[in-house]
């Protein structure tokens, strides 16, 4: 990237009086130039150390900016999360259900679409993969699922971060998982295909098959595609709201019956060695 310096104007002449004889003058309009070629030295060595630095350049300027109203919206349901659970601690073991608005929107029949499987709702709405990972340690860590849903990332494209940057932050949530509780199985949800960002699609698939060959990878972890039951003849079926972006419940029916499938066959051997790992009042009986 090539900037463009305009010269500095020139320094006006020293009045008659403070110059008497013409060396003088010359060796004053030599100083002029010098301290000139230095500052223009100075600011173009600057600017080369600016576009050195990680992130400088097309890079920053692409970057989405951080949206404040957001996080503090998002900061507030975790904390309603945590009052919560100081009134009433959830049991561990149970199968944890983390991530944005398609989540939070579950709520009301999570309990009877997944029955018997004991599940726990925690999603909290307009959230980014970088959000789970923030508040990872309030969100994941203190209920000690035997195993996580998630659904992340739909908002992050939609927000403008890079493809990369979507699949950096959900291995970045895998790290702190693996850290905090071991070998508990990740089942991440496709991003959907929805009729306000459908313009996002080709970008959503590819954040969906860098998952999914993850996924391939790592024993605790498991893809599951609702991508191709959300479509019709190429487009999103007739299963949202108004807004053209949340499912009414002909959509979580269909990710009732995925999510459902993908579960029920690991279920029993997951609560088993949840509960073997878990010791305390609140372990799951």
């Amino acid at each position: 990237m090539h900037a463009t310096l305009s010269p500095a104007r020139a320094a006006s002449d020293a009045s008659p009086g403070m110059v008497t004889c013409r060396q003088s003058r010359a060796h004053g309009a030599t100083a002029r130039t010098m301290a000139g070629a230095l500052i223009l030295a100075g600011t173009l060595q600057a600017s080369a150390a600016a576009l050195a630095q990680p992130g400088a350049g097309s890079v920053a300027s692409s970057a989405p900016a951080s949206d404040p109203v957001l996080e503090r919206a998002l900061g507030a349901e975790v904390e309603r999360y945590r009052e919560a659970d100081r009134v009433a601690p959830p049991a561990s073991c149970q199968i944890l259900f983390v991530g944005s608005s398609s989540i939070v929107k579950w709520k009301p029949t999570l309990v009877a679409d997944l029955a018997p499987l004991p599940v726990l709702d925690r999603g909290f709405g307009g959230s980014h993969i970088e959000y789970v990972n923030r508040w990872f340690d309030e969100l994941v860590t203190p209920y000690r699922p035997r195993a996580i849903v998630f659904y992340a990332g739909e908002n992050d494209i939609d927000a403008g971060k890079s493809v990369e940057r979507v699949i950096a932050d959900f291995d970045a949530f895998m790290s702190l998982k693996s850290r905090a509780i071991g070998e508990t199985p990740v089942y991440f949800i496709s991003l959907k295909p929805s009729k306000l960002r459908f313009a996002e699609f080709a970008r959503q698939s590819q954040v969906n098959a860098a998952i999914r060959a993850r996924a391939r990878e790592r024993s605790d972890l498991h893809y599951i595609d609702v991508v191709a039951p959300m479509l019709e003849n190429g487009k999103p079926k007739d299963i949202y709201e108004f807004d053209g972006l949340h499912m009414t419940a002909k959509g979580y029916a269909i990710w009732t019956r995925l999510v459902r499938a993908a579960l029920l066959p690991s279920a029993a051997a997951e609560a088993r060695r949840c509960r073997a790992g878990v010791s305390g009042p609140g372990a799951a009986k």
